[in-house]
């Protein structure tokens, strides 16, 4: 009897595992969907850096999006121009010039240069210490807490004297660093020369309560504007229009630099090799690392 039903029970299960395998063989081929070969190719290609730069999810979004018409083929500053012309070759179109965007902070404060700034004990990220009042005085300004090096995974960011400064020579322009900071002073622009003019602040205030907070900062004072054509100031801050930016206006930027008050229209970008002849001798700032520690880090627990 045991032997009876142990033969019913096994030859059922076999039944039904033959049934299912059935069953699953055909879903597999009645659900099934091709995937371009074009997808496979373009994944193969692409660094596999899911950076996000391309403003796509990661890199098979994005090349899904190519196939589909839905993205240029030169939209991953990763892979860089050779990437993109070995997609544009397996997508069979012309590679059109793009420019590089680049990272540009928006602020030229260090710390000597923040007034009104407090030891901030909370948890040591920018996003906590801009959630809590008194920090520093100017509240536009860089943290200089770390977001952003963290985000960076090109170890083309670091904290120096207080604030975050891009290193180009190994920055991809992924946009990693801008997506995190708190307070939106780091923009990607488009970079037409290995160095280009920015304006070192992101402050909107009246230039009297700039200049009670920061002793570097914008204060709307319009020189810049007068003297070139590229600056605008909106909300009591100047800014330039990077879409005209080109050599012709060269004289012009000269002027503004030298008319700017507060010596916070400065160049940023790859140094020329003159520029690092110069100032081979100059002392700089230490790296200043982040320190990953909060208030518990240091708290004595009794219980």
């Amino acid at each position: 009897m045991n032997a009876v039903t142990l033969g019913l029970s096994a030859g059922t299960l076999f039944a039904m595992a033959v049934v299912l395998s059935y069953i699953l063989s055909w879903a597999s081929r009645k659900f099934y969907v091709e995937v371009d070969p074009r997808v496979t190719a373009i994944m193969a290609v692409l660094p596999g850096a899911n950076c996000g730069g391309c403003g796509f999810v990661g890199c098979s979004d994005y090349a899904e999006a190519i196939v589909g018409d839905a993205a240029p083929v030169n939209k991953c500053p990763v892979g860089g121009e050779s990437c993109a012309s070995e997609v544009a070759g397996i997508m069979g179109v012309e590679l059109t010039d793009t420019l590089p965007f680049r990272p540009i902070i928006h602020c030229g404060a260090h710390t000597v240069d923040k007034l009104h700034r407090h030891t901030y004990f909370g948890e040591q990220t920018c996003a906590a210490a801009n959630l809590v009042s008194g920090v520093q005085g100017c509240t536009y300004g860089c943290l200089g807490i770390g977001d952003c090096t963290r985000a960076c995974n090109y170890d083309a960011l670091h904290v120096v004297d207080g604030l975050a400064t891009v290193d180009y020579d190994k920055c991809v322009g992924c946009g990693a660093c801008a997506k995190v900071c708190p307070r939106n002073i780091i923009t990607m622009t488009p970079f037409k020369f290995q160095r280009v003019l920015a304006v070192a602040c992101s402050n909107k205030d009246f230039g009297k309560a700039v200049k009670e907070v920061c002793n570097v900062g914008c204060i709307g004072c319009k020189a810049c504007a007068k003297a070139c054509s590229l600056f605008e100031v909106q909300d009591n801050l100047s800014s330039i229009n990077y879409d005209l930016y080109c050599q012709e206006y060269t004289e012009e930027l000269h002027k503004a630099v030298e008319k700017c008050p507060q010596k916070k229209l400065i160049l940023v970008g790859k140094p020329s090799a003159k520029h690092l002849e110069e100032t081979k001798d100059m002392d700089v700032p230490e790296l200043v690392e982040a320190q990953f520690r909060t208030t518990v880090d240091d708290q004595e627990w009794w219980g």
